[in-house]
């Protein structure tokens, strides 16, 4: 048995933490789940929102899956994603873009990478008034850390068959900062002549995205960049239902849904057409090198039959509002009916040992 920590989360977390327990009990890869907490709900229990217990678990065990959770806007709690990426120095926000048969959206054949830097930049939570008519929020680089994203980024492309990298900036404006970023990103592009390269102005790429996203392959950015570009990445392939993330570090790794927690559809089954086992074989890929071994059948069976089931006809509360249906989910011993249990839109990958 595989130790894993689960983390339902807030709003529709915990209905979507279930589903995704059930489906990979279902494949019978042999894992034992251990709950923790984190969010809203924690407070009153615990004073914060992301609880000391919560982190040296994940520590212990090394993988969790975690389902969303409810970050405040404007006022409120920091986001316990961005405590759990610091605490746990999971410095790459791995997002693949991929088109899915079954799922509409208004591209098909989009298969693209997104790695995104996942502890620096403005997300480092520097910030202050400046008396009380302004405020002031310090993007912070290093050199350290933009060679670490890139070379797990270049190091990606390489053993996944990649063939193009694109390093995304705003140096003609920030020429420190992201200026730091790209020189990096040249100079180690130099130890890779098999593979090409470009960088692109982030406000250029956006544009490039939604008229041809056939031309990019993996796409290497600073964390605020890259927060933006994955959720337009998913727009590409509709949504943010089918959009799997994962954080992952040296020693660690939180697989999660990166939809919200959607507090005001909690307990109304809206999340019964979405699919708990959406898993993408690029993160399965990187999880399996990380511990230095072979992601085994239970990764490429839930990947290859979950591809199947939600191209027999399955569809999302957010795009399609209302009663959907799939029957078709078989293969080794898996059979699901969304008519009869609740799946819910959360991105899996846990290595079957």
């Amino acid at each position: 048995m595989r130790d894993v920590i689960l983390i339902p989360g807030d709003g529709i977390g915990p209905e979507v933490a279930a589903a995704a327990r059930t489906v990979l009990d279902a494949t019978g890869v042999g894992l034992n789940w251990i709950l923790a907490k984190a969010g809203a709900g924690c407070i009153e229990a615990y004073g914060v929102p992301l609880p000391k217990e919560t982190v040296d678990a994940i520590r212990s065990v090394g993988v969790a899956l975690k389902g969303p959770v409810t970050t405040p806007v404007g006022t409120g709690f920091r986001s316990v994603n961005v405590a759990l990426r610091q605490e746990l120095q999971l410095y790459v926000n791995l997002r693949p873009v991929k088109s899915i048969p079954g799922i509409p959206s208004r591209y098909e054949g989009v298969d693209l990478i997104i790695v995104r830097e996942n502890m620096e930049d403005l997300y480092a939570g520097v910030e202050h008034m400046v008396g009380e008519d302004a405020a002031e929020s310090i993007k912070i680089f290093t050199r350290g850390g933009c060679q670490r994203i890139l070379r797990w980024g270049f190091e990606y492309a390489v053993k996944n068959g990649r063939k193009k990298v694109t390093a995304v900036h705003k140096a003609n404006i920030m020429k420190l900062t992201d200026g730091m970023f790209l020189s990096e990103a040249r100079k180690m592009a130099a130890e890779y002549p098999n593979l090409a390269f470009e960088d692109k102005i982030v406000d250029a790429l956006c544009m490039e995205l939604v008229t041809a996203p056939e031309k990019f392959d993996v796409l290497i950015l600073p964390n605020l960049y890259g927060d933006i570009v994955s959720d337009l990445g998913a727009g590409l392939v509709g949504g943010l239902g089918v959009a799997p993330g994962a954080n992952l570090g040296d020693h660690a790794a939180v697989f999660e849904a990166v939809h919200g927690s959607a507090p005001t559809i909690a307990g109304k089954k809206h999340r019964k057409p979405d699919f708990a086992y959406l898993i993408g074989r690029h993160a399965a890929a990187a999880h399996r090198r990380r511990r230095g071994g072979k992601s085994g059948r239970g990764c490429r069976r839930r990947s290859r039959h979950g591809g199947r089931c939600l191209d027999g006809g399955a569809r999302r509360y957010d795009r399609h509002k209302g009663a959907c249906s799939c029957d078709r989910g078989k293969g080794q011993g898996l059979y699901l009916k969304c008519q009869s249990r609740p799946l819910g839109r959360l991105f899996v990958v846990i290595c079957s040992v």
